[in-house]
Formats: C-alpha cells, structure tokens, sequence
C-alpha cells in the first residue's frame, strides 16, 4: 500500500485578504484544503506545511517576510492539522534547499499530493521538480489557487501533461 503525504504548500496570510498580495478564490481554497486535511487524517496521510519565507540576505521581499504575521501560515490550516510538520523554504519548489526529501523518507513516502498556492508558481514548481520524480504525484486541482482563475487554469493545463489532476475527495 502507498504511503501518502498531503503537502500544504504556502497558506499564508499575505495571499488571504488583509494581507500583502491577497489571491483569487481564497475562502473556496481554505475550505476545500481543511476538508482534504480531514480526509488525509482519516486516511493516516502524512500532512506537512510548506512555509515560504523569504530569504533575509536578498533584502526586504513584497511580502513572506520572516517574523511577519503575513509569513504566519493561517490559523485555520494550523489548528487542522496542529502536529504537521512544518517546512521553511525560500523557493518555488519546496524540495529545494529544504528536509522535504528526509521528511518523505522518514515517513515512508512514495505518493505525493500536492496543493496550496500559487498555482503557476509553488505549486507546480513543487509537482514537476526533478526530486519529485520519484514519487507519484497529483495536484489537487481545487485545493489551489493563484492571482485569478484564467492563470490558475492555464498552469494547471500546463502541468496537465506530466501531473494528474484531481479533486480533493477522489485522492483519499
């Protein structure tokens, strides 16, 4: 039997309203992603956060800057899966840099589903990165979001033919 992790990639408060660069679709997303988390927990599916912090020695960032409520990951993705992993990156694709890969082994990991924000960035720069290969992996096409649902959309098409697309409630 595989051994699934849900990677919850970038649900911070500078992409929710209030925030530095609030996204498209973010209340439809959260919602959509805390029922994932409940049916990955169900289904004893590894959950680990992925935080975007941006990286100090290239100077003040638009947004994600450590120390920040902004880089907070939000509450409510938080208080669903409190004993998550956390990961800190300071680049699109969540392996590099990172202990993603050592988490995954640790935890027997060989099947990937992937969400979060944004779409045509972390999201499928995590999916398709080379230390993604080795997995299966599968974006769920409505646990993410982006800037506005045409860019959401073209990146999803995008990644169509390498990545499986699905719903939340078809991967668990």
């Amino acid at each position: 039997m595989n051994q699934k992790a849900l990677l919850v990639i970038d649900l911070q408060n500078d992409y929710f309203p209030g925030g530095k660069f609030p996204l498209w679709n973010t209340d439809l997303v959260l919602g959509n992603i805390k029922n994932a988390i409940e049916l990955a927990q169900e289904h004893d599916v590894k959950i680990i956060h992925i935080q975007h912090i941006a990286d100090p020695a290239v100077g003040v960032a638009p947004f994600f800057n450590q120390g920040t409520d902004g880089a907070a990951i939000h509450s409510e993705i938080l208080a669903a899966a409190p004993d998550a992993d956390v990961v800190i990156k300071h680049y699109a694709d969540s392996f590099e840099g990172t202990n993603l890969e050592g988490l995954l082994a640790q935890y027997g990991v060989d099947e990937l589903l992937v969400c979060g924000m944004m779409t045509q960035n972390c999201v499928t720069h995590t999916a398709i990165s080379k230390a993604a290969e080795k997995y299966q992996v599968s974006i769920l096409a409505d646990c993410c979001t982006t800037v506005d649902e045409m860019i959401h959309n073209i990146a999803l098409h995008a990644v169509s033919t390498r990545i499986p697309l699905a719903g939340y409630k078809e991967c668990f």
